[in-house]
């Protein structure tokens, strides 16, 4: 089984730079509005509003001007005690003045995100979406661990060029992949024998082995789930294979390989450091 196991979804992790450059852990300071009414959640997209941090809660696009970055917690002094605290989130409507928010902002930042069908449920990327546009899921973070629940939304819609998110690679530590014996005809993946050797996300990659031995990408991904045992899915589109190849041959070993996490970037024009709109 893969390393870490993805069950939830986290909100939105700096991991490093475009072009490869390390994500040194450099943020903007700003602040939030003594007794803003909305918990901010570590992970979360924010917007800047009159000069304060605000949390951006749109979903197919994140252009509201004043996008700044990510949220990653804030320090405020307790209202109750008096004294400084450092928190994950910002509590809704807390009575601070001088909160100051955590706010990774760099335009060019790489973020680990992980993908969902609807809500909370964990789906797949694959490889036909490295470079595809995808909105996200506004899931409500959790005040026990003050993470954020947001996720990017699966969709096997791969033109909609209005999407806030790109998606610029595939997280392979957390891949994990099945097994079956079959092949395709068109967009419908036909199993034979016991099927498929475990339960497979929307949204898995699927792949077969050549005579060779080698791995040959189809450029196609499932639609729908397939049950361990499942002997049956459907594909977005049919095979694509350089050489004419249309359709994975009668009786190959099928992969099918989930990536329930992706790496992102902000589309140019969303984060208002690359746009010209004044807040």
């Amino acid at each position: 089984m893969a390393y870490p196991t993805i069950d939830k979804p986290y909100g939105l992790k700096p991991i490093n730079l475009l072009g490869g450059q390390v994500f040194s852990g450099s943020t903007r300071n700003y602040p939030i509005q003594y007794g803003y009414a909305s918990n901010i959640f570590y992970g979360d997209l924010v917007n800047i509003v009159r000069g304060t941090i605000v949390k951006n809660t749109s979903t197919t696009s994140a252009t509201g001007v004043g996008l700044v970055g990510v949220f990653l917690g804030c320090s405020f002094t307790n209202p109750l005690t008096g004294q400084k605290q450092f928190q994950q989130y910002w509590p809704a409507s807390t009575l601070a003045g001088d909160c100051d928010a955590i706010v990774c902002d760099d335009p060019d930042t790489v973020f680990k995100v992980a993908v969902c069908s609807a809500t909370t449920t964990i789906a797949s990327a694959s490889v036909a979406m490295l470079g595809q546009n995808y909105g996200l899921i506004q899931n409500a973070g959790s005040t026990t661990t003050g993470n954020s629940a947001v996720s990017l939304l699966y969709s096997a819609t791969l033109t909609t060029a209005a999407f806030p998110c790109r998606v610029v690679g595939l997280v392979e530590d957390s891949a994990y992949s099945y097994t079956g014996t079959g092949s395709t005809s068109s967009t419908t993946l036909t199993l034979t024998g016991t099927g498929l050797s475990g339960a497979s996300l929307t949204g898995a990659d699927v792949a077969y082995v050549a005579a060779n031995g080698q791995i040959i990408g189809t450029g196609s991904f499932l639609t729908g789930a397939i049950a361990s045992g499942g002997t049956s899915g459907t594909l977005n589109v049919a095979v694509a294979v350089p050489g004419s190849v249309t359709d994975i041959p009668s009786a190959s070993t099928v992969i099918v390989t989930m990536y329930p996490e992706v790496l992102v970037k902000l589309n140019f024009a969303v984060h208002s450091y690359y746009t010209a709109t004044a807040v």
